[in-house]
């Protein structure tokens, strides 16, 4: 072979070895839906956290602060046991506990969505910025947070094992999508409100997270202090519901004044007591 002929060989060989090995992986979900989309990285994304509580900025209006009390004796949490996947056992250096019922060292309880229910005066644009669920230490953060309807959902896996997120929705599709790469992520959107929306993984049955969604931003979830806080609500009168995965609801009423802050206490209790 002519040294021409054998570099032509050469460079052929290359552009062809280049190209095949450009493939993407392919979509893994387990119930394909056209309002989502999934992707695979080589690493892990790096995507601001959705945050569990929405606030809204606005000129005038009013605010509703808060805090969700607990009386009664707390229900002892439970070991979470991961030992069926050593890859998220690995990741714990202390025992994980159930979130079921969240006590917080001041008496208060956490994981509480606390939301606006019914119509809200006026109109509130559906956020483009993606609130994000991850799937970190074979867990799910935050276990509970809020959405408006039809903003973007993104799920996370930052794990280098398979999960597997089954949504549990009634009012909106449900879904089943597998995630077996790191750094995948499936982004979804809900078409109608709905409170609430349970995850689960059918890989790692120890993980559960409940998403409400609402049509407008006046929401919150009670946080490490047993804290919440909804800003720019239209001057009113509003039905305001807590609800929590283990002790159900609660409303209460409240006035809210233009430029004023109302402040709310909710308090659970522990059954019989």
């Amino acid at each position: 072979m002519h040294a021409r002929q054998m570099c032509s060989a050469i460079i052929l060989a290359i552009v062809v070895a280049i190209g095949c090995g450009s493939g993407k992986p392919q979509d893994a979900s387990a119930t394909p839906n056209n309002d989502s989309t999934q992707t695979s990285v080589d690493k892990p994304l790096q995507l601001a956290q959705g945050p569990a509580t929405t606030e809204v900025s606005a000129s005038g209006g009013g605010s509703l602060k808060g805090t969700v009390r607990f009386e009664g004796t707390a229900p002892e949490s439970e070991v979470v046991k991961m030992n069926a996947d050593p890859m998220c056992q690995q990741q714990h250096k202390e025992p994980v506990r159930t979130e079921g019922v969240a006590i917080n060292a001041n008496g208060t309880l956490k994981n509480v969505f606390v939301y606006i229910k019914g119509e809200v005066t006026g109109t509130y644009p559906t956020p483009t910025q993606p609130a994000v669920l991850d799937q970190t230490g074979c867990w799910y953060q935050p276990h509970v947070m809020g959405i408006q309807v039809n903003q973007p959902f993104e799920i996370l896996n930052s794990d280098s094992t398979l999960h597997n997120v089954n949504a549990k929705p009634q009012a909106n599709p449900p879904f089943n999508v597998a995630q077996p790469v790191k750094g995948m992520r499936t982004t979804k959107k809900f078409p109608k409100p709905e409170v609430m929306v349970k995850f689960k993984c059918n890989v790692h049955p120890w993980m559960n997270a409940y998403l409400g969604v609402l049509p407008h931003p006046f929401f919150s979830v009670s946080d490490e202090q047993g804290a919440f806080s909804i800003v720019g609500l239209p001057a009113g009168t509003y039905t305001i519901e807590a609800w929590h995965e283990v002790y159900g609801t609660q409303t209460q009423s409240v006035t809210v004044a233009d430029g004023q802050a109302a402040e709310l206490e909710f308090t659970f209790r522990a059954p019989n007591q």
